[in-house]
């Protein structure tokens, strides 16, 4: 059998490892039932699901009507860039709140665009401050600090 298209394979490999990861995690938290369901349920039918979906990627690449595919070389500086920013997101959340950590967020990661523009990245960072505001604050009631803690409100 001759891999056709590395990407779609590799992709699916992928999907397979994190869809059995967390489905394996899942099994540790009480399952329930459709009807009453657990903590366990969701996350286990959802990596079971996202497994599956892996394993038909990556069958398909094996096939001979696959688009003959090679892999371009890994960008190892985007993927830092984007663990780093949502690494610093975690850690300073608390400390900056929600609205300035959001928006660097978005600002910093947008670094890993090769078509970068401060213009756009401001934008997205206002927008998505907003959308999280909404979104998680306001339409699902979470508590989190919205702004500096040491600003005292």
């Amino acid at each position: 059998m001759k891999i056709r298209n590395k990407q779609d394979f590799w992709s699916g490999v992928m999907f397979v490892a994190i869809g059995l990861g967390f489905a394996i995690i899942a099994t540790r938290y009480s399952m329930g039932t459709a009807a009453r369901m657990g903590p366990g349920y969701f996350p286990f039918w959802l990596g079971l699901l996202l497994a599956l979906l892996g394993l038909l990627v990556g069958l398909n690449s094996l096939s001979a009507k696959a688009e003959e595919v090679n892999l371009e070389k890994f960008d190892w500086p985007v993927m830092l860039i984007i663990i780093g920013s949502v690494t610093f997101t975690g850690v300073i959340l608390n400390f900056l709140g929600v609205y300035i950590a959001v928006f660097l967020l978005v600002v910093l990661s947008s670094f890993a665009s090769h078509v970068f523009s401060w213009k756009v990245a401001i934008i997205n960072g206002l927008f998505m401050s907003v959308f999280v505001w909404l979104a998680f604050i306001k339409g699902l009631g979470l508590i989190f600090p919205l702004w500096p803690s040491f600003l005292g409100s």
